[in-house]
């Protein structure tokens, strides 16, 4: 083996390195029974970080206007509290918040479809930590989705 190869093979990651050996994989959202494209299959980070983002600067807006008139330090906490309130309210009523709907996205619950009050309170709270959205499976799931037992799919 050349020592190239080796280098690459640790840069491209454990996955890359595993499917050169011959590892199938399959796509993204198999193993949980998701169409591999379309309606129904598992969002990709792009449309997640915007939709994410404009849900953030939504939040930032309606904390910046009617709760602290004007910046400050305590507009960011509670731009969060706006951010889990929308989102417990959204997600748990309707599957989707303002942000996931401009980028076609909505919550599902793996087993019924439609999340429940306490999966959403649960992922939400997760998703406001921000640590647990950050680690994903192979699936493009974020630990606060594996632990709802939700997924982030296309609509």
């Amino acid at each position: 083996m050349d020592n190239r190869d080796a280098i690459g093979s640790w840069l491209s990651g454990p996955r890359a390195a595993a499917e050169d050996a011959g590892i199938e994989f399959g796509y993204r959202g198999q193993q949980l029974g998701l169409p591999e494209e379309g309606p129904g299959s598992i969002a990709r980070p792009g449309r997640r970080f915007g939709a994410l983002a404009v849900d953030w600067g939504l939040c930032l807006l309606i904390a910046y206007g009617l709760i602290t008139h004007g910046y400050d330090q305590a507009t960011g906490n509670w731009a969060l509290l706006v951010f889990f309130v929308l989102h417990v309210l959204t997600v748990g009523t309707i599957g989707f918040t303002p942000g996931k709907r401009l980028f076609g996205l909505r919550v599902a619950a793996l087993d019924t479809g439609r999340p429940n009050l306490l999966r959403t309170v649960l992922r939400t709270a997760l998703l406001c930590i921000a640590v647990p959205a950050l680690i994903w499976d192979r699936d493009g799931r974020g630990l606060h989705d594996r632990l709802a037992r939700t997924v982030e799919v296309r609509s």
